[in-house]
Formats: C-alpha cells, structure tokens, sequence
C-alpha cells in the first residue's frame, strides 16, 4: 500500500471528523453481526452445543477470536475493511505507513477499551443492568470525546498502538 490515496492536507495532524469515524464503527458493527453469527453457528455445530451456556467461556473467546482476525487481517492487508472504505478512511502507522501485524493485534486488543471497563463494574460492583448500560453510554461517550484533548484528534487507543485513522483523498 502506499500513502498516495491519504491527502497529504489532512493526514499529518488532522484526523477525520468524530462523527464520520462513529458513523463508521456503526456500520463496522452491522457487518459483524454477519460475521459473528456465521463463526457462533459454526461454533455450535461444532461442539454440538444444545444449550447456551454450555462452553459459553469457549465461545466468547473463539468470537474474539475470529473477530480480532477479521480486523487484524482487512487492517494490515490494504488498511481497510468494507466500512472504511465506504467512509474513505485508511489504517496506518504514525509515519503513515502500512500497518504491520503486530501493531495491529496491539490496536485491536487496546480497542477494547471502548467497552470492557464499564462492563467490568456489573460483575465487579454487582451492578443492575440500566445501570450498567448507562455507564456503558457514559463511558463510549467520554471516549469518544477524549479526541479533543489529543493534538491529533486521535482515539486513546490508535495513540496507545502506534496507529492512526487518515482520510482519503477526495476523487
């Protein structure tokens, strides 16, 4: 890949706007509701699985699995899946190179962050569960707006890993 299709206006320190990366997510979640059904079913044909909570600690960690693979791949192959493409936007390194394996398992694992710590207080502080949704809401908003404190309006976690969300350029 190269960096020809990154506009060189925006790629060093603008990141695209919050919202068009939001919308992008929304629609990355869309499509793994596709991927995560088929790899599930999969899972339950596999091990036989009759009730839903037999191997239920397997089954996440297989979904976390392929879906960390569905990422790590599309990213480090071209720097796009299907919804990044749509919302023209590109994966790459802080020198906006190519994304290698290792830096994108490290973005996908710090990407948990969006979720995991206020999902973590339900069983930790035997939360309700409006309550635990209404932290979840909280919590994706602050870090959703924690964009603004950085000096690329970057996410804590492309910081964290190394990466970066660049826009393409405009045909």
């Amino acid at each position: 890949m190269s960096t020809a299709g990154v506009s060189p206006a925006n790629s060093g320190s603008q990141a695209p706007a919050l919202r068009r990366r939001l919308l992008c997510m929304v629609y990355e979640a869309v499509l793994l509701f596709g991927v995560v059904f088929i790899a599930a079913y999969l899972f339950s044909t596999l091990t036989q699985q009759r009730n839903g909570l037999t191997h239920h600690l397997w089954l996440m960690g297989w979904l976390g699995l392929v879906v960390g693979i569905y990422f790590v791949w599309f990213w480090t192959h071209g720097g796009q899946t299907l919804p990044m493409k749509t919302w023209r936007l590109r994966l790459v390194d802080a020198q906006l190179r190519p994304v290698s394996v290792a830096r994108a398992v490290a973005r996908y694992v710090l990407a948990w962050l969006w979720w995991l710590p206020p999902l973590a207080m339900h069983p930790l502080l035997g939360l309700n569960v409006p309550l635990t949704l209404a932290l979840l809401v909280v919590w994706i908003a602050a870090w959703a707006a924690a964009t603004a404190l950085d000096t690329d309006r970057q996410f804590i976690h492309d910081r964290l890993a190394g990466t970066r969300l660049v826009p393409l350029a405009e045909r």
